[in-house]
């Protein structure tokens, strides 16, 4: 496992290379977001996704969310109307994540057979950074149901399992994951705030 350490507020692209690498090849990145750090692996890699699943113990049943370099990016994986795309808009980047009807292109593994997919643009350069050229996993990185912590050595005592490469930004601010609204039906609705 290799830890890369930089800070938060600086996109070192050295970092950035290396770690989209590590995803290309299949590996699993663990990686600061704008709330807490997240599980980042290739959407398009079944086994590296599996992975993300093993390390937080959680059912394949359970969906995780993606994470897309820009808003733009957000009709790659999901299908967006006007009126979605307008609120989307209002809060993209930022610390929500938005429930939307998922384009064929992604994975059944990734949103647990579901037809809709949960899609996040981070207010961080780094997270976005790292999903330039492939979306990518993101998962609060905890065991599922278990503590969220803010601090890399704290989240890898409790994974208890090695990823292939940290960011390591030190300690954040935040330890709440991002708010979830679903926007699959007539009006948005919150599902975690």
């Amino acid at each position: 496992m290799k830890v890369l350490k930089t800070s938060i507020d600086k996109v070192d692209e050295k970092i950035i290379s290396q770690a989209i690498n590590v995803l290309a090849d299949g590996g699993v990145v663990l990686y600061p977001t704008d709330t807490v750090y997240g599980l980042g692996a290739n959407i398009f890699d079944n086994s590296a996704v599996r992975r993300v699943f093993d390390i937080k113990k959680r059912s394949y049943l359970k969906p995780v969310s993606i994470l897309v370099g820009d808003v733009g990016s957000i009709d790659l994986v999901a299908k967006v109307s006007l009126a979605q795309k307008r609120t989307i808009k209002e809060y993209l980047p930022g610390p929500y994540t938005f429930i939307l009807n998922k384009r064929k292109i992604v994975p059944r593994l990734v949103t647990g057979g579901s037809s809709n997919v949960g899609v996040r643009v981070p207010d961080s350069a780094i997270a976005c950074s790292l999903a330039r050229i492939f979306p990518i996993t993101t998962t609060s990185a905890n065991i599922s149901d278990d503590e969220m912590l803010s601090s890399p050595k704290e989240i890898l005592e409790q994974l208890d399992c090695e990823v292939d490469l940290v960011i390591d930004v030190g300690e954040l601010e935040s330890a709440k994951a991002s708010s979830i609204i679903d926007l699959t039906g007539f009006k948005p609705k919150t599902i975690r705030d």
